[in-house]
């Protein structure tokens, strides 16, 4: 018979049948608390406290139900990343490191749908009414219909709410919100799950939609437990980094729209402002042609984007090479020179390897495997790619080259831009673009050969 985990650790949310002063989970000291809502075992009978629930309405698969009504906030990267706009009783969540622009963008986007009809309330939890305002009259936006309020009383914020009755309420942030009735510090695991349940119910129920910014951890994901992620309907993520000027929020989870799509913003000094053609933005200071500078024809949600890959190959004065990555996957970097060397007879032994994403743009389909390649090679070698050049294609362990998805749409973005030619993997017939030269390769080793004329072996 299964034991009741009647024990939480406050911290990293683990469960426990008995209570101990350490989580064997995470180490953390005096965090185990009893939590009398939690167990293992389900209800025993169809009945809950002696009253039967009501019968449910079943449809099938067949039955349509009209979409979900939806407001523009008339920002356009905003409402791509949304899905076509914010839907009604919605429950959004909205994570980024710290000082990266999240309080700004939320109340650039509170204005624009208070301007558009929308009754808008701002809570705040870490800043207090004259700061947001301050921030409002930096950003131009003191003139906009938004009412503000400051508190972390998650009973006082619910009453003010169905008082109100807004149609969007934005909370910054999760993480100081508390709820009097949970015997936790706020911002605990505890704390954030209830107090991040309770706001999505009420937003359901009293059909108002809520958005909940939420701090990440050093590893790059929203603080407290994986459920809140969960809850919601939507999780975006605002990423870039302090030294560029650009700022992506990419829709990591959308039940209303696609998944992984993303907005681009520029941060100026009157707030964010979006970014219509990211890929002219990303190599807008690429100059003349130099070793180890590759351009990547890759796709981000649903649209195309070029970017600039960056690699440095140097003689390492350390018995064990250094290997830095920003913007990629480190292990696929470790990969891919695994596949030069023993494919293509390319060592990087006693060489210390530096790869870049320019722009602070963060790099995950494996069609960019090609190009990293290509930098690499370019940067060992000492010889520069052509200029008019786009680069793509997924490489396997046997040094194959494999098609990738969305090539047409890759291939359409690089001859607006201005490229002439596009290397990649063996593509269907009739896949191109008019005007553009496809230099197609079968294996890595061909490609080698082919760009760079180096012999194998």
């Amino acid at each position: 018979m299964a034991k009741d985990l009647n024990f939480t650790c406050t911290e990293c949310g683990a469960a426990t049948s008995k209570w101990s002063g350490k989580c064997e989970a995470c180490g953390a000291w005096n965090t185990i608390q009893q939590d009398t809502g939690l167990s293992t075992a389900g209800p025993k009978k169809t009945s809950i406290g002696g009253r039967r629930g009501k019968t449910l309405t079943l449809t099938d698969l067949a039955t349509q139900e009209a979409a979900p009504p939806r407001t523009l906030a008339g920002v356009e990267e905003l409402d791509r990343v949304l899905g076509g706009g914010l839907v009604k009783a919605s429950a959004l969540l909205v994570g980024g490191d710290p000082g990266i622009g999240k309080s700004t963008l939320l109340l650039q986007a509170a204005a624009r749908f208070a301007r558009n009809g929308l009754k808008v309330i701002y809570i705040s939890g870490e800043e207090s009414n004259a700061q947001v305002q301050m921030r409002a009259q930096r950003l131009g936006l003191e003139a906009s219909p938004v009412m503000l309020a400051s508190d972390t009383n998650l009973r006082d914020i619910l009453t003010t709410l169905e008082h109100e009755k807004p149609d969007l309420t934005i909370i910054d942030s999760i993480q100081t919100m508390w709820a009097d009735h949970v015997d936790s510090a706020p911002g605990s695991v505890s704390q954030v799950r209830t107090c991040a349940h309770e706001l999505t119910a009420f937003a359901k129920t009293h059909e108002m939609s809520v958005i909940m910014v939420g701090h990440v951890t050093k590893e790059g994901t929203i603080a407290g437990p994986r459920v809140v992620e969960h809850m919601v309907d939507t999780v975006l993520y605002f990423e870039g980094e302090r030294g560029h000027q650009f700022r992506i929020l990419r829709s990591v989870k959308n039940r209303f729209g696609p998944a992984d799509e993303i907005g681009v913003f520029e941060m100026t000094g009157k707030g964010l402002a979006e970014v219509r053609n990211p890929s002219a933005l990303f190599l807008s200071e690429r100059g003349e042609p130099a070793p180890g500078s590759v351009v990547f024809a890759g796709i981000e949600g649903t649209r195309p984007v070029l970017c600039e890959i960056q690699a440095l190959v140097a003689p390492s004065p350390h018995s064990q090479p250094r290997r830095s990555v920003v913007g990629w996957d480190g292990g696929r970097l470790a990969m891919i020179m695994a596949v030069l060397e023993s494919r293509c007879g390319v060592p990087f032994t006693g060489l210390d390897v530096y790869l870049n994403v320019a722009g602070g743009l963060r790099i995950s389909e494996p069609a960019a495997d090609l190009a990293v390649a290509a930098a690499l090679v370019s940067a060992r070698e000492d010889a520069a790619l052509p200029k008019e050049a786009v680069i793509f294609g997924e490489i396997s362990l046997s040094g194959a080259l494999r098609p990738v998805i969305q090539t047409e749409n890759r291939l359409k973005e690089a001859q607006k831009l201005g490229f002439t030619t596009a290397i990649m993997p063996r593509a269907p017939k009739g896949t191109g673009a008019s005007g553009l030269i496809l230099q197609e390769c079968i294996d890595l080793a061909g490609f080698v050969e082919q760009v760079f004329g180096a012999r194998q072996g």
